[in-house]
C-alpha cells in the first residue's frame, strides 16, 4: 500500500530530478549550438546566463534538503509512522515548488522573501516531524 509520504518523496525526487533533466538539457543546447565548450561547465553554472545560475542553485536547494526531509518521510515509511507525515507532506512538497519555482523566476527582494517563506514553511513542517517521530 502506497502512502502520502511515499507518493510525496518520490514526487520531491522527480522535481529534483526534472531540474537536473532541464539543466542538462539547456547545457547540451549550448554545447550543440557552439555557444559553450563542453568542458567549461560550472557547478554553479557561474559562467552561463542568471537564469542557468538560479536553475543550479534551485536544484542544489533540493539536493540539499533530501537528506532532511526525504529522509523523515523516509523514517515515517519505515518505520510504520506515515500517520505523522502524510498530513502535512503535500503541504511541504507544495512549498518545495513555491520556493523552486520562484528561484527560477525572479530574484526581487518580493520574490526571495516568498522565497524564504516557502522555505521556512519546509522548515517548519521537518521540525515537527522530528518532534513526532521521536515522541513515543
Amino acid at each position: 500500500m502506497t502512502t502520502i509520504s511515499a507518493t510525496v518523496l518520490t514526487a520531491f525526487i522527480a522535481w529534483s530530478l526534472l531540474l537536473l533533466i532541464l539543466m542538462e538539457a539547456l547545457r547540451t543546447r549550448l554545447v550543440a549550438k557552439g555557444a559553450v565548450a563542453p568542458n567549461v561547465f560550472m557547478p554553479d553554472n557561474a559562467n552561463l546566463s542568471p537564469f542557468m545560475q538560479r536553475l543550479a542553485r534551485a536544484h542544489a536547494n533540493c539536493l540539499e534538503g533530501l537528506p532532511v526531509f526525504g529522509g523523515l518521510m523516509l523514517v515515517a515509511i519505515a518505520t510504520g509512522r506515515t500517520s505523522v507525515t502524510d498530513g502535512l507532506a503535500p503541504w511541504f512538497l507544495a512549498a518545495r515548488f513555491v520556493q523552486s519555482s520562484i528561484h527560477l523566476l525572479s530574484l526581487s527582494v518580493p520574490a526571495v522573501n516568498v522565497r524564504f517563506f516557502a522555505f521556512v514553511v519546509q522548515l517548519g513542517i521537518a521540525a515537527y516531524w522530528v518532534l513526532a517521530l521521536l515522541a513515543r
